[in-house]
């Protein structure tokens, strides 16, 4: 079950604790918390809350946009009225949503604030804001000590998140203290209509749909385990796993996102605790 943020005192969980940060690219909180509701998340389900998913608002409507908050400390706020207190933050000067129990650094972002404080900064790389094969998509990898990406791990392999799974216990494995593993998981993202039977897939004009979206989740969440598992067996681990921000699939005659509409801001999120506090 996720824990009440306000129970937390990232404090005491940095130095002592993994941290798993996992951003589902492009899942929609709508697709996300039907599947939930239906029993169609087995391996997710054992750690949401008995309502399923947290719906918040994104701080980007695209992956480079939303990741920059995120490493800033910007994770996805709570789609509800109120000042609510952030896990991480970097320091600056009027900040409203830092508390006793947030754990602040003054590096430029989180993931150095996390590499000064010990920890192995791990980036399994997802999307092509994460391949390295421009300037631009070496700027969110650049940040860690230790960043992957492989064609194999991207958008077009079918079976992209167990290979990122089986890279990321991997480096797991290898790292000999505390370690920060971000895993930028891929296969939400269109092209997704490999995910569907042969016949829905003919019928879908290889188009991203509800249908499509659904079924690479489905895919996602068995693929999931062996990590969550591997989290466990090597050390006490807090796991925050989100969108990054959502899709259209033509609604108002608009496909994809980086636009200003409630498919794409609102975002399923959860974070709980693997292995033993």
């Amino acid at each position: 079950m996720s824990p009440d943020l306000d129970a937390i005192d990232m404090n005491e969980v940095v130095g002592s604790h993994d941290i798993l940060f996992i951003t589902l690219d492009t899942l929609r909180f709508d697709v996300a918390q039907s599947l939930f509701e239906r029993g169609e998340l087995p391996v997710l389900a054992r750690h949401l809350p008995a309502g399923g998913w947290e719906a918040r608002h994104t701080p980007g409507s695209f992956t480079y946009a939303a990741h920059h908050a995120f490493f800033a400390g910007f994770l996805p706020t709570p789609a509800r009225p109120g000042r609510h207190p952030r896990l991480f933050a970097t320091a600056f000067r009027g900040s409203e949503t830092t508390t006793r129990r947030t754990c602040v650094f003054q590096e430029q972002s989180i993931v150095a604030g996390l590499g000064a404080r010990g920890y192995r900064t791990i980036c399994i790389g997802g999307v092509g804001f994460f391949n390295k094969e421009t300037a631009l998509a070496s700027v969110l990898p650049g940040m860690f000590a230790e960043s992957h990406w492989n064609a194999g791990l991207g958008v077009n392999n079918r079976h992209s998140t167990q290979r990122q799974v089986d890279l990321a216990i991997r480096r797991l494995d290898a790292a000999p203290g505390p370690a920060f593993l971000f895993v930028n998981v891929s296969a939400i993202h269109a092209p997704n209509h490999f995910f569907l039977p042969a016949g829905a897939r003919a019928a879908s004009d290889e188009r991203p749909t509800l249908e499509s979206h659904a079924a690479a989740l489905r895919y996602v969440d068995g693929a999931l385990a062996p990590l969550f598992d591997a989290c466990a067996r090597r050390r006490p681990t807090l796991a925050i796993v989100c969108s990054d921000h959502g899709t259209l699939l033509g609604e108002n005659g608009f496909d994809g996102h980086r636009v200003a509409h409630e498919a794409v801001w609102t975002v399923p999120y959860a974070h709980f605790f693997l292995g033993s506090p």
